[in-house]
């Protein structure tokens, strides 16, 4: 199951279910097929930054995070500031290099800014790789994050 799929997984079972720690989803995907461990489990939920809140059943159980009404641009500039190495075009592509650590971050917050230039971006520990729409669309998208360093 590819990550994405599991994210998506995870969001609807604290919807519909009482987890009340990470055994509860290994137990639950294990029920259903799906070979989980538990350390994977424990970064699924720091990336899906899912909380503990108060059950009523007594305890606490996991749940979605409140939406936050942040400032996209502000947090890629944040971040572009702190970690940002060196950023490349060649055709329709776009190449950042951050510190290790960062790409992923970086990634999602270009993906969830939702650009018009960008068709899609795969990211890595230290390296981000944005495809554009064409070359016009990677070089105004190449402008705007130099514009945030």
């Amino acid at each position: 199951m590819k990550k994405k799929e599991r994210h998506q997984l995870l969001r609807e079972l604290v919807q519909q279910e009482v987890i009340q720690k990470q055994g509860d989803f290994v137990d639950i995907l294990q029920k259903r097929g799906i070979d989980i461990t538990q350390a994977t489990i424990s970064r699924d939920i720091k990336e899906l930054q899912l909380i503990k809140v108060p059950a009523q059943e007594g305890g606490y159980q996991y749940n979605l995070p409140p939406e936050m009404n942040y400032n996209i641009s502000k947090k890629l500039a944040r971040l572009m500031k702190d970690a940002f190495v060196s950023i490349d075009t060649q055709k329709e592509f776009v190449l950042i290099k951050t510190l290790p650590g960062n790409a992923f971050a970086l990634g999602t917050l270009i993906e969830t800014a939702k650009y018009q230039e960008v068709f899609g971006c795969i990211s890595g520990d230290d390296t981000v790789l944005i495809i554009c729409r064409d070359e016009d669309s990677a070089e105004r998208f190449q402008r705007r994050i130099i514009s945030f360093i």
